[in-house]
């Protein structure tokens, strides 16, 4: 085990949570800094840890499997932790296990919280949940990949590990070209959904914190009602776009901006994400129709089956007293989630995608024993092993 090039990792991912703790202390102090100290303590920390580890120069620099999974899970546990420092020293919590849970909910950008009135909370600390799920939303190891050339370890089982799908996608010959340019795709259309937000009506802070989180798809808000507490159309509306979007393989979006129409539009998965949103908000739309009126079931179920097919967990009306079959249409995109390389949790539709063609091979050679035929995306005929994953 190399146990010094892992160690530099973490340190190296330490530096970035040091780096991005100073986005929230700025925060603080335009508010009047009354959680400044917080996040000074925490910096101060981490300036002494990350530096101390990314001190070690390691005599072997690759990453083999099994290291590649230890420096992902020691890099999240390293990141929770030192995450949760803020949020204790500012007191907002009953302890630190709450604390920790709230870093864990963020960074994995799972949206759970223990806390019951969220508008009470400082600027800073609210500012730090939210750029919590920014951070964690297209993957730590994804950002050290792009911005830790000095390392020169080699970083493909890092890029496997953090990566969903069949196989990670490239889409330039080398890892750190590709992360950078996923990175920059994440970074624009964060900006373009704040800008939106803003033209719609939310001040800046507010549109910050609810960018953060719709990118990240992790669901925190600075208000006690979630997005609904704001009551505009507008931006619920943006949201719900910003939401599908993030739920996207970001390699599409590469492909896109090259022109590649073809590779883009015509992904199975892609379609297979269109298609199931629009089903479930068909399905929804007619099934809350009596209770609210054309116009809202369909602003109601289109927010909701974005939040809940990407996994972000926003909410704008109390959907547990919708009818039981709207609830279970809620429950099946809930699980089966969006595409592979997005934002977005669940099992991830190209597993479920394969499956369904895996079983249709499957039937085709009980009717047809002796034909030879392989389970195919985009064209692409899937290895039994990886099919086998």
């Amino acid at each position: 085990m190399n146990y010094p090039v892992v160690l530099k990792f973490v340190g190296i991912a330490l530096r970035v949570e040091l780096a991005a703790l100073v986005v929230p202390l700025f925060i603080s102090l335009l508010y009047g800094g009354v959680d400044a100290l917080p996040f000074i303590y925490t910096i101060i920390i981490l300036v002494f840890v990350s530096f101390l580890l990314t001190a070690i120069k390691p005599s072997v620099t690759k990453l083999r499997n099994l290291e590649g999974f230890i420096t992902v899970t020691l890099v999240y546990i390293s990141l929770c932790f030192f995450g949760a420092l803020p949020f204790y020293f500012s007191g907002a919590f009953p302890s630190f296990v709450d604390c920790l849970f709230e870093a864990i909910s963020g960074l994995a950008t799972t949206g759970a919280t223990t806390l019951t009135n969220i508008e009470i909370l400082p600027k800073g600390i609210l500012f730090w949940r939210s750029f919590m799920h920014w951070i964690g939303g297209m993957g730590v190891l994804l950002f050290m990949i792009a911005l830790a050339p000095a390392l020169g370890a080699s970083t493909v089982n890092l890029f496997r590990v953090e990566f969903t799908g069949p196989s990670p996608t490239k889409v330039l010959p080398r890892i750190r070209e590709t992360a950078k340019i996923l990175y920059v795709i994440y970074f624009s259309l964060t900006v373009i959904q704040i800008v939106c937000l803003v033209l719609a009506g939310l001040p800046v802070y507010d549109s910050l914190i609810h960018a953060f989180s719709t990118a990240g798809t992790g669901g925190f808000s600075n208000m006690n009602a979630s997005v609904g507490g704001y009551g505009n159309i507008w931006v619920e509306y943006i949201i719900t776009i910003f939401m599908w979007l993030f739920g996207v393989n970001f390699t599409l979006y590469f492909f896109l901006l090259r022109k590649e129409f073809k590779l883009t539009f015509l992904d199975q998965e892609l379609i297979f994400y269109f298609g199931l949103t629009v089903f479930a908000i068909v399905c929804i739309t007619i099934n809350i129709f009596p209770m609210y009126g054309l116009a809202d079931a369909f602003r109601y179920s289109s927010f909701q089956v974005s939040s809940l097919i990407t996994s972000t967990g926003f909410c704008t009306v109390d959907y547990n007293t919708w009818p039981t079959f709207s609830k279970l249409v809620l429950i099946l995109v809930m699980l089966t989630g969006c595409c592979a390389g997005s934002t977005g949790g669940g099992i991830k539709l190209i597993r479920v995608l394969l499956l369904l063609k895996a079983a249709k091979v499957e039937l085709y050679k009980i009717v047809h024993p002796k034909v030879v035929k392989t389970v195919r995306f985009n064209d692409n005929p899937i290895d039994e092993k990886v099919l086998s994953k």
